[in-house]
Order: C-alpha cells, then structure tokens, then sequence
C-alpha cells in the first residue's frame, strides 16, 4: 500500500498528460526524458545539501527561505530546464508548444517519483503517513510547475521571444520556493500554493490543448 501510494500519483498524472496528447510523442524519448528526470536528483541532492550545510543558522526564516527558494526551488526548477534546454530541445519529436508541457512533466515526475521513494522510505519522514501527504501536495506540484514551465519553454522556442524562456523558468522557482517555505510552518499553508498552482496551469494546458485542437499535422517551424 505504501509503495502504491508512493509512486502512483506520479504514474497516473504521467499516463494523463502523455494519452491525453493529441500527437502522441515517441516511447523511447518519454523513457529517456523520465531518466535524465531520475538522474538529475543526484546532482539536486548534492546542491541542496552543500547549500544548506554552509548556510543554515538558528532562524526558522532563513532556513525557510534557504530551503524554499535555494535548495528547493532553485535548484530543482533549474535541473528540469537545463533537460528541457539541452536534451528535449534538440529533438526531432519536439516539434509544437504542446510537446514542451508533455516532456516537462515527464522530467518533472521522473524527478519526483525518486524523491517521494527517498523520503517515504530513506528520510527522518519516513512512513505511510509522509506517502499520503506527498500524494496530494509535492508531487502534484513537481507535475503542475512542470506545467507552467513547459508552456513557456514552448512559447519560447516557437515563436523565439526571449521573455518566455525568462517566465519558463522564474515562475516554477517562485511557486516551489513559496511551497517548500511554507511546509516550514503550521496549518498547511502550502496546500493553497498547491491550488493556485492547479488552476493557473489548467488555464495554460487549456490553452495549448485549444491551440493543438484546431492543427491537422503537429509540425511547427522552432525559431530557435
């Protein structure tokens, strides 16, 4: 029941957006994409643990702040942009703004899928309970700023202004930095980050899934 709890969300929001695509993306690019989403919670790890080790003090603000938006947000969001950027970019099978949110997603619940196994199973959090809590709240949204980082990553390289690869990346970091502050403090304040995470990445997949509704093929020229 743990194990299932653990990495189903992932899967069944993973299945969602990839049979949900209207121009299905090749197999063997999700798989690779969900890997390098794996890998690069390697180098996440070793990045949030220097960052926290030199500076973490007595301040529950700071330490909110430096685990929210340093070696939370930061980080991660800037991990799952540099695949995006350096390896999804450069295929053949990217090829329409739609595409950006499908692969997005996949890294971000490649990453996140590993990250819900170490804490349900290898953290101080371990258990049952941290599973449930994850399944409703870290990794939604991992998947939901996937969302939105994919939107803009694909506005980006399909019409080559520069500000959406800004937005790509910068809106990700300030809603996981602003949840991973508030998990910091009582009350469960970082289930409404989560909320109005859900509804603005509805309104932008909405908005791609209409743009990709009126296309008969999925080519689209990259301008970058």
């Amino acid at each position: 029941m743990t194990l299932l709890i653990t990495i189903g969300p992932s899967i069944v929001l993973l299945l969602y957006f990839i049979l949900f695509d209207k121009f299905k993306e090749p197999k063997k690019i999700i798989i690779i994409t969900f890997l390098f989403g794996v890998l690069i919670t390697i180098p996440a790890g070793y990045l949030n643990y220097f960052i926290d080790k030199h500076f973490e003090n007595e301040s529950v603000i700071n330490n909110a702040l430096l685990h929210g938006f340093f070696s939370g947000g930061l980080v991660e969001e800037t991990l799952k942009f540099l695949v995006l950027y350096f390896y999804v970019l450069k295929e053949k099978a990217f090829n329409e703004p739609m595409d950006a949110i499908v692969y997005g997603v996949v890294i971000s619940l490649g990453f996140a899928t590993l990250e819900n196994i170490e804490y349900v199973y290898f953290s101080k959090y371990a258990g049952l309970d941290t599973a449930i809590i994850r399944a409703y709240s870290a990794v939604p949204m991992h998947c939901l700023c996937a969302v939105v980082m994919g939107y803009y990553f694909g506005s980006y390289v399909f019409s080559g202004e520069g500000k959406y690869m800004g937005l790509a990346l910068i809106i990700p970091i300030v809603f996981h930095g602003t949840y991973n502050f508030l998990c910091a403090f009582p009350n469960n304040y970082f289930l409404f980050v989560v909320l109005i995470l859900l509804i603005f990445s509805i309104l932008l997949h909405r908005n791609a899934k209409a743009r990709q509704r009126g296309k008969r093929t999925e080519r689209e020229e990259k301008k970058v």
